[in-house]
């Protein structure tokens, strides 16, 4: 039996998996970051750039003032950001002097630890990206091996993949990063312990999500297998298509023996606040979900399957969901079997969206697809079918893709905005629409505090203010009272 360490996945993959990434602002993370930062959490699965996205986008926040007011906030705990290859935001290819602005700025604002994924297994790839981290002074580089099932995802993949991490001098530590939720304990049992043997002295971390059910006996089925650490949410941001939750987890990993260091009245004081902010804005809590053996064949995105009921019941064809569900699969193995995550789920379920609707296969193609084919998002685990390659690359719309230009140096690219702006503004507006970005920098001061038990007045008030017909008004209570007259 073992010490297991803890990552904490709520701010981030919880909410992105719950609450679709939209579902926190700044004031509501730093309501809980004080307490966060007590539990004793190995570190805080904090950010990507889709999040900072997120926070431009919809709740014009500058995400690079969030890093640093939780930098400040939780002074204990690494913050994580995971990279998703070299890009920012956008999906394609950044240039490499502009990603080493970028994370030289995470760094800066208080990232402490990056974990590094390609989502093709890349690992050329992926130790470019770690290396270019390094360079800028990045203290911990954990690398994601991401699971799958299919014929070229097989154990000698990714035992290939540790080998030649553990011959790297800028990886501190590896873990199987398991988007699905497809991981068995059987196939954990198999697998883990040659992971760990290939990957030499690096310690090994396992991440799953609950899409199926399987990971809390797959996460068990790793800590008695010797994993470092287990990622895992907060019970109100957990379960659902998110991670374990942390309380049952680490029951269940005391129950088997294992000692799991943490302050269990502060987690529960966490979780306390989230439940208490879920009611509060009328977000879901994580549920445990049931088995589908269905879903290891197409292995579709929970939130993809309830958008594309909704697609095919507005046109009436949810008959054909089934027929759809069976293109995935063959869309995906034509591809050469993507890793069903962002954005190559998007792409295979539209394509066979369009394959099923359209009735002839591949008549209409949109532009993703021919990206992806043409080699705009990285090199392909395994070769496109050779038919749908030709096809597709011999679509005039392909011949434009391909000589789309790409970003230029950084030098370049810092001409084309106006002079003065600082290097925080040049990376978001350098993949982000103007008017997106424009909106966050005219926007006043987001708020720095929240409290989820005021909220329901906060919403009562904003009501009220966009009547027209009321002069007067009056809110009355134990300790509260509230007066609007007009």
């Amino acid at each position: 039996m073992a010490r297991i360490d803890l990552v904490e996945t709520s701010l981030r993959d919880g909410n992105q998996s719950l609450w679709g990434a939209t579902g926190l602002n700044t004031a509501m993370m730093l309501g809980i970051a004080p307490v966060l930062d007590q539990v004793g959490f190995a570190a805080i699965d904090f950010s990507t750039s889709t999040h900072m996205a997120v926070a431009v986008r919809f709740k014009r926040e500058n995400p690079w003032e969030r890093l640093r007011l939780m930098r400040k906030a939780m002074p204990r705990t690494p913050l994580q950001y995971l990279t998703t290859g070299m890009r920012f935001i956008s999906w394609e290819i950044a240039h490499p002097e502009f990603m080493q602005l970028t994370f030289r700025l995470l760094i800066r604002n208080g990232i402490r630890r990056f974990a590094v994924m390609d989502s093709m297994n890349d690992m050329d790839a992926l130790l470019a990206v770690a290396a270019a981290i390094r360079a800028e002074g990045g203290d911990q580089i954990i690398a994601a091996l991401t699971y799958s099932i299919s014929p070229v995802h097989t154990d000698e993949h990714y035992l290939g993949c540790a080998r030649k991490l553990a011959q790297s001098a800028v990886i501190d530590g590896f873990y199987l990063k398991d988007p699905g939720g497809l991981l068995t304990a059987e196939r954990a049992a198999g697998l883990i312990p040659r992971l760990r043997a290939s990957g030499g002295a690096l310690p090994f971390e396992l991440h799953s999500h609950c899409t199926i059910g399987l990971a809390p006996f797959s996460y068990l089925e790793a800590a008695r297998l010797g994993v470092a650490a287990l990622h895992v949410a907060a019970a109100p941001l957990g379960n659902g298509t998110s991670q374990p939750t942390a309380e049952r987890t680490i029951a269940n990993l005391r129950e088997q023996g294992h000692t799991v260091d943490v302050d269990d009245a502060a987690l529960s004081r966490v979780s306390d606040y989230l439940r208490q902010l879920a009611a509060a804005e009328g977000l879901p809590v994580g549920q445990p979900q049931e088995f589908d053996a269905g879903y290891f064949r197409h292995q579709v995105p929970g939130g993809m399957i309830g958008t594309m009921r909704r697609q095919l019941a507005e046109i009436k064809l949810l008959d054909r969901l089934p027929a759809v569900f069976e293109e995935v699969s063959r869309v995906r193995a034509e591809l050469g079997y993507p890793i069903m995550v962002t954005p190559f789920s998007q792409i295979v379920v539209t394509q066979a969206l369009m394959n099923v609707i359209g009735g002839q296969r591949y008549s209409n193609v949109p532009d993703e697809v021919i990206r992806y084919v043409v080699g705009k998002f990285g090199k392909p685990t395994a070769p496109v079918d050779a038919n749908v390659l030709d096809r597709i690359s011999s679509l005039p719309r392909a011949r434009e893709l391909v000589a789309e230009p790409t970003m230029p140096e950084l030098g370049v690219l810092r001409r084309k905005f106006p002079a003065g702006i600082d290097d925080e503004e040049l990376a978001l507006r350098a993949v982000m629409p103007a008017d997106q970005v424009d909106a966050m920098t005219a926007a006043p001061p987001s708020r720095r505090t929240y409290d989820p038990a005021v909220r329901p007045i906060l919403a009562l008030l904003e009501g009220v203010c966009r009547r027209s017909d009321l002069s007067y008004f009056s809110v009355q209570k134990p300790g509260l009272r509230i007066v609007l007259t007009r």
